[in-house]
């Protein structure tokens, strides 16, 4: 089977980021792909705990990957400092790549981040527990149901595999645990 331009995008950056020694993980609608129903999706949403002194060398890697590909230091840098986002764009493809720097609050996908064999390549994609979690507070602040169906995908194919413990004491904790319960209840009708 034929490796994607997109696919291959994904590849490159996960070992520019392992090779760097940046701690990130894949979600959005790659993990989605992972995990749930295989989608479409038009970017590649990463999330990264990164330094600033680590800026330069990222947005070097990048040119050395595609060399008319775009980005830019100063807002790299910028995003490290607010922790907010940055990205590059790889002009063979037309792709964008999200990179979302991580918030204290958002350290625990760090430490439930799986290790998945991808096309051959070692790469740290989210947890499915977590991803349903993102999803559903994702849906709840921006009202898209693309991120419920999303959520939905990964319980109905990841379901007998996820940890419901963790997943309803989380959810719990990020007041999002009625909305848990009516996607589980709605997955078993």
């Amino acid at each position: 089977m034929e490796i994607s331009s997109q696919e291959k995008l994904l590849i490159d950056i996960a070992k520019i980021l392992s090779d760097l020694k940046i701690k990130y993980v894949i979600t959005g609608g790659m993990a989605v792909s992972v995990w749930g129903r295989p989608r479409a999706t038009f970017d590649i949403d990463i999330v990264v705990k990164i330094i600033e002194s680590q800026a330069s060398l990222l947005v070097r890697a990048f040119r050395n990957i595609r060399k008319a590909g775009y980005a830019d230091e100063e807002m790299v840098k910028d995003a490290i400092r607010h922790k907010s986002e940055f990205n590059f764009i790889d002009p063979d493809s037309g792709l964008k790549v999200d990179f979302w720097v991580t918030k204290k609050e958002k350290l625990f996908e760090f430490k439930n981040r799986k290790l998945k064999k991808f096309r051959n390549q070692n790469i740290y994609f989210v947890s499915p527990e977590d991803l349903i979690l993102n999803k559903l507070q994702w849906q709840k602040e921006t009202y898209s149901t693309k991120h419920l169906e999303d959520a939905e995908s990964v319980l109905a194919i990841s379901g007998k595999k996820l940890d419901m413990d963790y997943l309803i004491r989380q959810a719990g904790k990020l007041k999002i645990l009625d909305d848990l319960n009516d996607l589980i209840k709605k997955s078993s009708n």
